[in-house]
Order: structure tokens, then sequence, then C-alpha cells
């Protein structure tokens, strides 16, 4: 069985259950879900699906750092979002994160609902590239 290593840092929500941030293993880099939530104040970003999905992005992204690698490395999404009807909204933010010379795959679905009340929720699969120092556990703000 390849090793686990679970990600954690302070630069994202903390987890509110039994579950971690993020999980590497092997070259893959896998995140829980992440909502709105501003990582500083610990509360639900106020706003609208664009600001919501900026916030939710951000997390993301920290969670990556943590493990060694960016959004440039995301190979699948998966988004939640409480509103179909948001789909457009969400798209426009989500497409200034992630090149679009070559964006992730995706799935959306819509949800009966989200933690907090959160209009949405996105999770991601990223890969550290063969050979660098980024996949040979050179990184910071994770560890059990």
């Amino acid at each position: 069985m390849a090793a686990r290593e679970r990600i954690r840092t302070e630069h994202a929500p903390q987890a509110i259950g039994p579950y971690s941030q993020g999980i590497k293993t092997g070259q893959f880099v896998y995140t829980a879900g992440q909502t709105p939530i501003d990582p500083a104040t610990g509360k639900l970003v106020e706003g609208d699906i664009a600001e919501q999905t900026a916030q939710v992005i951000s997390n993301l992204s920290a969670i990556l750092q943590a493990a060694g690698c960016t959004l440039d490395d995301v190979v699948k999404t998966t988004v939640f979002l409480m509103d179909m009807g948001n789909f457009a909204a969400m798209n426009e933010v989500y497409k200034r994160f992630f090149s679009s010379d070559s964006p992730p795959a995706r799935s959306t679905v819509q949800v009966a609902g989200l933690p907090m009340g959160a209009r949405v929720e996105i999770e991601c699969v990223a890969v550290l590239p063969q050979g660098s120092e980024r996949q040979a556990g050179n990184h910071e703000g994770n560890g059990d």
C-alpha cells in the first residue's frame, strides 16, 4: 500500500470533522471539499457566488501549496453548487484561476445543501510532476 501523508495548513479552514484538509499519496494530492470559509475568522464569506467561489479556490490553493503543488497541477475538480443558476457566475471566477490552455477535467452538480449555508464547494485532485522536489516531500505546512 502506498504511503499516505496528511496535509494540514493554517491558511485554509481547519477540518471540522474526522477528515483531512488533504492527503498526499505517491504523486497525487486529494483535497477535501472546500467551502467559502475565511480561515482567519472561521466564518463563511458573505457575498455572492463570485466572492464565495474566489474564497473556495483560495482555500484549495493553500492546501495544494502545503502539499508542494499549485493550481496548475490540478487534473480534476468537482464543483458542488446549491443553485445551478449560479453556474455562469461561478464559471467566470473559476476560469481566472485555471489555465485556459489545459484546464482540469471537471464535474459540476447541484446539491440540496452545503455546510453553513455555503453556495459552492469544490474538491480537487492534483498530480505532482515526476522527479520534482515537490514530489520528493520538500514542502512545509503539513504533518500529523
